[in-house]
C-alpha cells in the first residue's frame, strides 16, 4: 500500500527530583538561544504534577516556556498548579477530547522555536537535558534520546531502559521508533506536517512520528543519554483491551504510511523485550 502523506491534521511524588543549581544555569548562558516550549497535558494528576513542574524549573537551560494544558481536573490538580505558578509556566484549564487533543491545544499556545513534551507523571532524567538537547539540535529538524521506565510505586527502581540508537530510515520497517517522550521538534515540522491526529485514541504519537519521518523526511539527531524518566502504567498498556487496541492503531498507522504490516507490528512489540534486561551505561 502506498503511503498517504497527510498535511491536513488539525493542530487544533517522585523521589528523583534533581537539585537546582545556579552555577549550572550560568554555565549554559554561553549557548545561542532557541526558545524551547515544553507541553504538559494533564488530567487528575495532583499526586505527580508538582514533580513534573519542578523538573522543568530545575533545567539549566533558561529560555523555556512550560505550557500546561489541564483537561478540567477534579482531584486538586488545578490547586497544585496554582501553588507552583512560575513566570515560565502558562496554565490553561478547560475540557478537552483526551490526551492528544490536550497536547494539540498546548501546541497551539506555544511560542517556542522548538517544541516537545513532558507528561504529567514524568520528570527529566537530569537538570541539563534541555541544554544538551539544544546543543544536539544544530543542523537537524529534531532530537530524541533514551527513555527510562520506572516503577510507579518506587520511582527509583528502573523497569525498562529504552536505548534508541541512531535513526535510519530502514529501521522503521522493523518497528523502530524514537521514544516519543524524548522527541523535540523545530516548529516548522509541526507547521508543515501537523501535530497529532485525534482519530487515533492511543497511537496518535506513533502515527505522527511516521508522518514526520516518512512524509516529512525530517532529519533527526540522537542524544545518546537518558532524557526522561517515565512511570510505568501509561494509557497504552493499562489493560489487555488497551494493548490490543493500540496494536490495531499501530497497524493502521503502518499501513497509512507504507512502512510495513503484520511483520513490522510483530517486530515492534518483540523488540521491547530487550529493554527489560538493558540498563544504563
Amino acid at each position: 500500500m502506498a503511503k498517504r502523506c497527510r498535511r491536513d491534521i488539525s493542530v487544533s511524588p517522585l523521589s528523583f527530583r534533581p537539585a537546582c543549581s545556579r552555577q549550572a544555569k550560568a554555565a549554559y548562558r554561553q549557548y545561542p538561544r532557541l526558545k524551547i516550549s515544553i507541553i504538559t497535558a494533564v488530567y487528575n494528576r495532583a499526586a505527580t504534577i508538582a514533580d513534573t513542574i519542578g523538573s522543568v524549573r530545575c533545567q539549566t537551560y533558561e529560555d523555556i516556556e512550560h505550557i500546561v494544558q489541564d483537561g478540567g481536573s477534579t482531584d486538586g490538580t488545578v490547586a497544585v498548579l496554582a501553588r507552583h505558578a512560575a513566570p515560565q509556566m502558562r496554565v490553561e484549564s478547560a475540557s478537552d477530547g483526551g490526551l492528544y487533543d490536550g497536547i494539540n491545544k498546548g501546541i497551539v499556545r506555544a511560542n517556542g522555536d522548538v517544541i516537545g513534551l513532558l507528561h504529567s507523571d514524568d520528570v527529566f532524567a537530569a537538570d541539563d537535558v534541555i541544554a544538551r538537547m539544544a546543543e544536539t539540535l544544530a543542523g537537524a529538524d529534531g532530537v530524541y534520546g533514551d527513555l527510562v521506565y520506572v516503577s510507579a510505586a518506587d520511582p527509583a527502581r528502573v523497569i525498562r531502559y529504552w536505548r534508541a540508537g541512531p535513526y535510519q530510515r530502514g529501521r522503521l520497517a522493523w518497528g523502530w521508533m524514537p521514544p516519543h517522550p524524548t522527541l523535540y521538534l523545530k516548529r516548522h515540522v509541526l507547521a508543515r506536517w501537523g501535530a497529532y491526529d485525534t482519530g487515533f485514541d492511543i497511537a496518535a504519537d506513533y502515527e505522527a512520528m511516521l508522518r514526520w519521518l516518512v512524509c516529512g523526511q525530517i532529519r533527526l539527531a540522537y542524544l545518546p543519554r537518558p532524557m526522561v524518566r517515565m512511570r510505568m502504567g501509561g494509557a497504552s498498556n493499562r489493560s489487555l483491551a488497551r494493548i490490543i487496541r493500540k496494536s490495531r492503531e499501530d497497524y493502521r498507522a503502518m499501513r497509512r504510511h507504507g512502512v510495513g504490516g503484520l511483520g513490522t507490528l510483530l517486530c515492534k512489540n518483540v523488540g521491547k523485550l530487550g529493554q527489560f534486561v538493558r540498563r544504563e551505561g
